[in-house]
């Protein structure tokens, strides 16, 4: 059965691409003989209906799948907007499971049924996402809650989706990535994604990340209330805030940089100094208050340095961000496996091409946009543009590849955002106990001197 559910799948996947493929074929052929406005015009419908079939497919597919398209959401700046519209409706609005279906899940882990639970349980849910879905209730002694019920069979779902992912890094490997280590990467993947279904492990992460922000001044998450909660079914105080498309529409500029920062700062904090941090920052894991403040929710991909990891990695960082040094950087990454023995690079042009996404941080004051963020992404994904032969010779190492995601995935938000800042300044805070570069620094390091 779990092997037909797998083909089924599979099927799924490759006749989504099949599809596009046909229809940008098509689009080819109708670009031929037309110029300008014509062929932009061409060009943006041809976005438009891909994006659309993928939303729509990847939606009912759930799973690690789906979680690739929100990725692509808001990271995938060159898209016109109506197609990144399309895409984000996998953030929060993917197709639900049916009331009963979700009834059921909460009967056979807590017992009873959701209606003798709770007090007050809303049987259409508030969000439906990539491996359960939210519903709202008030439980027994009137706390309002959010109530996160798994989708059955989504646990085999992902494992159908690493499986087709390993075979489609493989063949990046044989091909142009020829120094990806395709296994490890994946292995990488599959443990943090096991994790993610097990909410009683986030539970765990998410109550220890309330002990570790307690008092915070501008860091806020909900508490869980473990007496509902279970390996399927995970409850947690609610939150009354905005979503990351309503804050988009009607924030204010200070309200903007005050959430954007808060961002950056909660993933530093956490890299840096907790040695443990989210994994998925995508829109719609946070919340927001009408003056910038932010709710981090959705604990479920939590990446934890083991003994000498970030240790091996940090240098890398370092030689880049810190002292911009190409040789300093060669002898990093070779030491922790970017690199292999005898690649014969420039260490420049290796810097060149890895410095990209860190830009920002190499200059005393910086504005991310959504064309940074589209150009940088352009420049890291050319692998037939100037910095092929690097490409060529790059590892990831699995250990990086989480806090690859993260790094992308911030930059994403704080382009959307515009936020301007000092973010050098600000990371040497974090990496060289450099002082506060900005009034959430000084803030959060007065919080720190209490702590």
């Amino acid at each position: 059965m779990r092997r037909l559910a797998h083909w089924r799948r599979t099927a799924r996947v490759w006749r989504l691409t099949a599809r596009n493929g046909g229809r940008y074929v098509v689009h080819r052929v109708r670009r031929v003989g037309n110029r300008g406005e014509r062929r932009d015009a061409l060009d943006e419908q041809f976005a438009i209906r891909t994006s659309e079939d993928v939303a729509r497919e990847l939606g009912n597919m759930k799973g690690a799948l789906m979680k690739f398209g929100q990725l692509l959401s808001f990271i995938v700046e060159a898209l016109p907007n109506e197609a990144q519209q399309a895409l984000a409706t996998l953030q929060s609005d993917a197709k639900p499971m049916a009331p009963a279906l979700a009834a059921k899940m909460i009967t056979e882990e807590l017992g009873q049924p959701p209606q003798r639970i709770f007090l007050d349980w809303q049987e259409v849910p508030i969000a439906a996402a990539s491996v359960g879905q939210v519903h709202r209730a008030v439980t027994r002694d009137g706390r309002d809650v959010a109530v996160k019920v798994q989708y059955p069979g989504v646990a085999e779902s992902i494992e159908s989706d690493l499986d087709n992912a390993e075979a489609f890094y493989r063949l990046g490997t044989a091909f142009v990535l020829k120094g990806l280590d395709a296994k490890g990467l994946v292995d990488e993947l599959r443990s943090r994604m096991r994790d993610e279904l097990d909410y009683e492990l986030e539970a765990d992460s998410q109550t220890e990340f309330c002990a570790a922000f307690a008092g915070h001044p501008f860091v806020s998450i909900p508490a869980v209330d473990r007496a509902t909660s279970t390996r399927r079914v995970l409850t947690t105080e609610w939150v009354e805030a905005m979503s990351w498309a309503e804050f988009e529409a009607t924030a204010s500029p200070a309200a903007r940089q005050r959430a954007g920062e808060s961002i950056w700062r909660f993933a530093q904090h956490s890299v840096h100094r907790l040695g443990a941090f989210n994994g998925d920052p995508h829109p719609g894991n946070y919340r927001f208050s009408a003056d910038g403040d932010v709710t981090f929710l959705d604990f479920g991909l939590v990446k934890r340095w083991t003994p000498g990891e970030w240790e091996q990695l940090a240098p890398s960082l370092d030689a880049i961000v810190v002292h911009r040094d190409p040789e300093r950087l060669i002898t990093a990454m070779e030491e922790v496996g970017f690199l292999r023995a005898g690649h014969g690079l420039a260490p420049q042009a290796v810097y060149d091409y890895v410095s990209t996404p860190y830009t920002p941080y190499l200059t005393d004051t910086f504005t991310f946009t959504r064309e940074f963020v589209r150009d940088a992404m352009a420049t890291i994904v050319d692998i037939k543009g100037p910095h092929a032969e690097v490409i060529e010779k790059l590892n990831m190492p699995p250990s990086f590849v989480i806090l690859d995601r993260v790094v992308w995935g911030i930059s994403a938000i704080l382009g959307r955002l515009e936020v301007t800042a000092p973010w050098r300044a600000m990371l040497l805070e974090y990496r060289d106990g450099g002082p506060p570069a900005t009034p959430l620094g000084e803030a959060e390091q007065a919080w720190l001197a209490l702590t």
